[in-house]
């Protein structure tokens, strides 16, 4: 219109938004969670009572078999039928102590002790190689009862690999990330445990690496150069003779109950043994308490051949009850880990539930001469301090996880 004012067009037009630089370097996210202000212990939810009904029921069977074979032995070693029995439930309790407590610690703080828990394993490792031994090299000597390195070793590998998995899950595909760790690893701590030497370790070791690593997403075409290594260096140590130890256990393996000659009679002597006593125990089994063949017939009972005196006593049916409550306990903890809120509390409870089922595995194995004669502890059978305190405790951290893992329709 004629009498309207001109519009005045701005002196200077308005700039357009900058947008913040982009950030290559941003921590991953899941380290942002731990770094924000958890709380260090809570109840929150309840605790999975299946699994702890399940865990609970395995110990208390656990002691009474560990008694039943172990008392023989006992009275002849010490002059008391419960010293192994006292000293298996002095462990227990610290063990429960530390299942407790870590049943409240909340699993996410369990990141920051990854790679120092790492650290202390591999020192562990290294301590016992440089202490005077009678040949054999697995236990720390705290005066008052002693650690095997390589009990702590196992959790340690879980523990970091779940860290690992879990913080860099986008880049597990890759070579990097998800092959160049493990593998090296592995080649770290197989080799301490090869000069113990521990064979059995590095199986289960190896094995507990492996499978961290397929659930965490590596590539199927990285574990067919990953196996062809492992076959390449252990064909290799054959041939050089550095697997003297380990050779001398494979001589008699398969040969427990055939006559070739003197030397091999004894050196198949604790494994002959085994298998009398799971065939003298039948469907029923002889009665608890009745076996024979824990009278000094199987050295060291206690330990890795317990299992062939549960086997002689509670008979087939009651071998079968234990070991599908073991079934039980390792799908209990999968589980919980499957239905864990994130990825870290998924690979660490799968890790550990793993843990537990492979163990029992390999020990059938050795005692019916599946496998050679490698020194395989049973969980919550076998005596040994140090490694039921460390299962109590991974225990607990499964039910750590289980406060916040939706297990409603579970």
């Amino acid at each position: 219109m004629d009498g309207a004012p001109a519009r005045r067009l701005p002196d200077t037009l308005p700039q357009p938004q900058r947008l913040p630089p982009r950030q290559t370097n941003r921590r991953p996210t899941v380290l942002k969670k731990v770094k924000k202000k958890l709380k260090w212990f809570s109840v929150r939810r309840g605790i999975d009572l299946t699994f702890l009904f399940l865990v609970l029921t395995l110990l208390i069977i656990g002691m009474i078999m560990m008694f039943s074979a172990s008392y023989p032995s006992s009275y002849e070693e010490t002059g008391s039928s419960l010293v192994y029995l006292q000293r298996q439930l002095i462990f227990a309790g610290l063990g429960l102590g530390a299942m407790v407590f870590l049943s409240y610690l909340d699993y996410h703080h369990l990141h920051k002790f990854a790679i120092p828990m790492l650290i202390l394993a591999l020192g562990g490792l290294v301590y016992v190689l440089v202490m005077p031994s009678n040949g054999v090299r697995r236990w720390i000597d705290f005066k008052l009862f002693t650690v095997q390195a390589s009990e702590i070793a196992k959790l340690a590998v879980i523990l970091f690999l779940a860290h690992w998995g879990s913080v860099y899950f986008k880049k597990m595909d890759t070579f990097r990330y998800g092959v160049l760790p493990p593998i090296l690893l592995m080649g770290g701590i197989g080799f301490l445990l090869l000069e113990e030497p521990h064979y059995s370790g590095i199986a289960i070791i190896g094995s507990l690496i492996v499978l961290m690593m397929f659930i965490s997403g590596v590539k199927l075409r990285y574990f067919v150069i990953l196996f062809a290594l492992i076959a390449v260096l252990v064909i290799g140590l054959a041939i050089t003779g550095n697997l003297g130890y380990a050779m001398t256990r494979l001589h008699g393996w398969g040969q427990a109950l055939t006559y070739v000659d003197e030397q091999l009679w004894q050196e198949t002597y604790q494994t002959r043994n085994s298998l009398y006593a799971i065939g003298s125990g039948g469907f029923w089994g002889l009665g608890l308490g009745q076996s024979r063949q824990k009278y000094l017939y199987i050295p060291e009972v206690q330990n890795d051949f317990v299992f062939a005196v549960v086997c002689e006593e509670l008979g087939f049916i009651g071998a079968a009850i234990i070991l599908c409550l073991f079934a039980l306990l390792v799908w209990r903890g999968i589980t919980i880990s499957m239905r864990a809120q994130d990825k870290f509390g998924s690979l660490l409870g799968i890790g550990l539930s793993a843990q537990i089922g492979l163990q029992v595995i390999l020990n059938i194995m050795v005692i019916t001469d599946w496998l050679p004669n490698t020194g395989i502890s049973l969980p919550f059978f076998s005596f040994g301090g140090s490694s039921l305190v460390m299962l109590l405790a991974q225990m607990g951290i499964i039910l750590s996880i289980s406060r916040t893992a939706n297990l409603d329709k579970a």
